[in-house]
């Protein structure tokens, strides 16, 4: 998925879709731990999608929280 199709997300979207990385990730751990997994390259894969979500979600945290910030001012 793009980093462009990911910033349209909501919060809760970009949540459930780090969980279903992770649960990924964590399925082709288990097959290479095994010998099962035939398509080594999806594990990059996965991992580079769990680090652009993980970013997509920092970067929204923090330009929320200067907007919080001043509205206590």
């Amino acid at each position: 998925m793009r980093a462009s199709d990911l910033k349209t997300k909501t919060p809760d979207e970009l949540k459930d879709r780090l969980a279903d990385l992770k649960k990924e990730q964590f399925n082709l751990r288990f097959q290479a731990s095994s010998g099962q997994l035939s398509n080594t390259a999806r594990v990059r894969d996965v991992r580079r999608g769990i680090a652009q979500v993980k970013t997509i979600i920092a970067q929204n945290a923090k330009s929320a929280a200067p907007a919080k910030s001043a509205g206590k001012a």
